[in-house]
């Protein structure tokens, strides 16, 4: 409702106003474009001076000092008490509660402003409502917009947590030592008492101080619609709540003013940079953005705000110099000379990048209704259009149903939820390790736990491929996600294999050299972590114990034969699987396996070269147990790569080899089949092998019947998902009519007697 009667809609200039957006041509837009982005640049200034003044200035007093200029202007100039409506005595009250609001939000915003530095204020507080909107109905709600609306959800999550985990500056380290400075008062001191409570550093609560900060303002900004048009107007609003918010804080003011030592010598040099704050931050961006709002749509207005704020932000952040630092320095007392600035480092330049896709993601209007195929046009020119497939399967749903469904997905299926029970556990070890190492600042205890840490990422990504494989198909990717197992137990291998040749590199360094350790937590830790890993293997030797033992299992999917006339489908089949190595193969869990029975080998490995070197003094004890453990791991690892990269090439089973051989030779034999030709066999996923063939018949038989011997001959040598390409005297005729000899296709037929086999049963076409 701000957007649409904002500023003087219902109490314009000549006392009347439009009743929603003017619609402006594309062509006329480029002004209110540019002056959108240049308001937004003064912003940044404007930010950049305010965070310069924060040094000197108390946060209460300089916020009162913002109030005092912006309502001093407003009231001049949009005379709440002359135009529009009487306010009411319930309108005052609100007006009040409004203004405590706004003076609570500036409070929490220049606080994480002197926390965070104005790079990092811009790039967190400055985004539009309905960014923040978007982002909090892809959370928490079933219509977030679509896969966009997710992604740029997931782009805003990854670019706060960019802010939390990879900014590196060297003021921050500072200001966690909290000098006194800092603590000029009891509100100071309270606001960072509350963020030592939370345990983080002063930058990183200075983070999530904004992130808070943001939430409110836009749920402040979506309550302040209904009054400001109950007032006359939002312009009127802002007025009277920045004149009320000068009275609340006038008395506070004045006892900081009488019990706090000011650290301003001259508040008369302070006059210009206090105006250029009050004009470019809270005066030029609220007027542009009330004028932008009713001459463009929304989305726009945040589209294009916002990509100039954070590249004036970057800009700033590396080459504003402080103007005003040195005279504001001068100012202050020489206990408090000392200044060090907040620093542009590779953390906040990504987390601008992933800022500014999420806020032209979150802020483009969804595109709903758009997911039809054109397939033609009525008799009265109608376009017609297909919904059917992916346009029904693809609904979009909040973060957390889609956990809770998965969740409930995870704990349905045996292997899913065996993984996801031993990565609590895990997780749970993790922690722990964590925890009491911090506790006993024991660098070996973290170390540690950062390595489990890592080891639960495999975990996750097993758990991940166990949800996935059991995913519907759907048009696009047709035979379902079974596959996704494979590829995750190859990743989890080539994880496997450069953490074995580490530790192999860095054995054989230590052989050299062994170095003295220090073995008084690594027997309890060693001991705890095998405990955990023993869980493991006792819950995943099933996936080991399968992949290299006979097997034989029936599939309960359905089978398909397809024809070119005909399709058919048998329920009733089963595939068998004889031999050895990969017989119903689940690469993920074979992958899941080994990983936890490296971690086991490790702590063992630990565990005998804690003994020896405490009993004996063999300090070699530990490269050579590494060694023997790089070497267990990379053979074991070897047949788990080697089996999945066979089926990733679309190899034909080794164990189905000799059936199918003999297969072929059946279908060669059947009564009516002239030959065959193009066989492919491949295993798809654990639980499917996948075939296709081209049959040539005689013209007078039915092949209904031809089909069904092929089918039934092949299901029984294990393929359960199979194509049939019927082709009889027609199909002959029409390759004529291409230009293909009749003998050249007959020719083509009969390539089955050049075939040559080898010694292992394979064949060479």
């Amino acid at each position: 409702m701000e957007e649409k009667y904002g500023g003087d809609v219902l109490a314009g200039p000549g006392g009347g106003g439009g009743l929603g957006p003017v619609d402006v041509p594309s062509a006329r837009l480029t002004k209110y474009i540019v002056l959108l982005c240049f308001a937004k640049f003064l912003k940044a200034v404007g930010l950049f001076e305010s965070y310069d003044l924060l040094k000197a200035v108390h946060i209460v007093q300089f916020i009162f000092i913002l109030k005092l200029g912006t309502a001093f202007f407003m009231v001049l100039f949009q005379k709440p008490f002359s135009s529009g409506k009487t306010i009411t005595k319930h309108q005052w009250i609100k007006i009040f509660k409004h203004a405590v609001a706004g003076c609570i939000i500036s409070l929490l915003w220049f606080f994480g402003l002197t926390l965070c530095g104005p790079l990092r204020t811009l790039l967190l507080f400055e985004h539009s409502d309905i960014v923040v909107i978007s982002l909090l109905s892809v959370l928490f709600t079933s219509s977030g917009g679509g896969p966009a609306k997710t992604r740029g959800a997931a782009f805003f999550i990854i670019a706060v947590i960019c802010l939390l985990l990879f900014d590196n500056d060297d003021l921050m380290a500072k200001m966690a030592e909290h000098p006194e400075g800092h603590h000029d008062s009891a509100l100071t001191h309270m606001l960072y008492t509350a963020i030592a409570f939370l345990g983080v550093a002063d930058h990183k609560g200075g983070v999530l101080l904004l992130v808070l900060a943001l939430c409110c303002k836009v749920g402040f900004h979506t309550a302040s619609r209904k009054l400001s048009i109950d007032v006359g107007g939002a312009k009127r609003l802002q007025a009277l709540s920045h004149l009320v918010s000068v009275l609340l804080l006038c008395p506070w003011v004045i006892v900081l003013s009488v019990t706090t030592e000011s650290k301003v010598e001259s508040w008369f040099s302070l006059i210009m940079p206090f105006a250029t704050v009050i004009f470019f931050v809270m005066i030029l961006d609220f007027y542009v953005d009330s004028i932008c709002s009713v001459k463009m749509e929304v989305s726009k207005c945040a589209r294009y705000g916002s990509f100039p704020i954070f590249i004036s932000a970057l800009l700033f952040g590396n080459f504003w110099t402080h103007p005003i630092t040195d005279q504001l320095r001068a100012m202050n007392k020489a206990a408090h000379q000392e200044s060090t600035e907040h620093v542009l480092s590779g953390g906040v330049v990504v987390s601008a990048i992933f800022f500014i896709l999420s806020a032209n993601i979150l802020s483009s209007p969804s595109k709903r209704g758009q997911k039809g195929t054109l397939i033609g046009y009525s008799p009265e020119g109608t376009p017609l259009y297909n919904f059917m497939g992916d346009a029904f399967q693809h609904s979009s749903q909040s973060i957390p149903r889609f956990i809770k469904e998965s969740l409930k997905q995870i704990l349905e299926e045996s292997d899913s939820r065996q993984i996801f029970y031993f990565l609590c556990l895990n997780l749970l070890f993790t922690f722990v390790e964590l925890f009491y190492g911090v506790l006993t600042n024991s660098l070996g205890l973290i170390s540690d736990g950062f390595h489990m840490l890592f080891d639960c990422s495999a975990l996750v990504m097993g758990l991940f491929a166990a949800l996935m494989s059991r995913w519907k198909a759907t048009r696009i990717f047709s035979y379902g996600y079974g596959r996704i197992e494979i590829l995750s137990g190859f990743i989890n291998g080539l994880f496997l294999i450069v953490i074995a040749f580490f530790v192999f590199t860095e054995s054989v360094a230590r052989l050299i050299d062994p170095p003295e350790l220090d073995t008084h937590m690594l027997t309890p830790v060693s001991v705890g972590g095998l405990i955990v890993n023993l869980i493991g293997i006792c819950a995943f030797s099933h996936a080991h114990s399968h992949a290299h033992g006979a097997s034989q299992g029936s599939c309960h999917s359905s089978d398909h034969s397809h024809s070119h006339h005909m399709h058919g489908h048998s329920d009733h089949g089963h595939g068998h699987s004889h031999g050895s190595a990969g017989g119903g193969m689940n690469a993920n869990m074979r992958g899941v396996f080994l990983h936890v029975l490296a971690d086991t080998l490790g702590s063992i490995g630990v565990i005998v070269s804690t003994v020896l070197i405490e009993q004996f003094g063999w300090f070699i004890a530990d490269p050579l147990c590494s060694l023997f453990i790089a070497i267990l791991i990379f053979l074991s690892v070897v047949p788990l790569i080697k089996d999945a990269c066979q089926v990733l090439l679309l190899r034909l089973p080794p164990e189905y080899e000799k059936e199918l051989h003999i297969a072929l030779e059946k279908i060669q034999k059947i009564e009516g089949l002239i030959s065959y030709r193009d066989p492919h066999f491949w295993r798809h996923s654990a639980s499917i092998v996948a075939g296709t063939i081209h049959i040539q018949v005689t013209s007078d038989v039915l092949e209904q019947r031809i089909v069904q011997q092929v089918t039934g001959i092949l299901k029984d040598a294990g393929v359960n998902n199979l194509t049939i390409q019927v082709e009889k005297e027609a199909y002959f005729q029409h390759m004529s009519g291409l230009s293909t000899g009749f003998h050249d296709v007959l020719a083509m037929t009969k390539q089955m007697e050049s075939m040559k086999y080898c010694k292992d049963g394979t064949y060479i076409m």
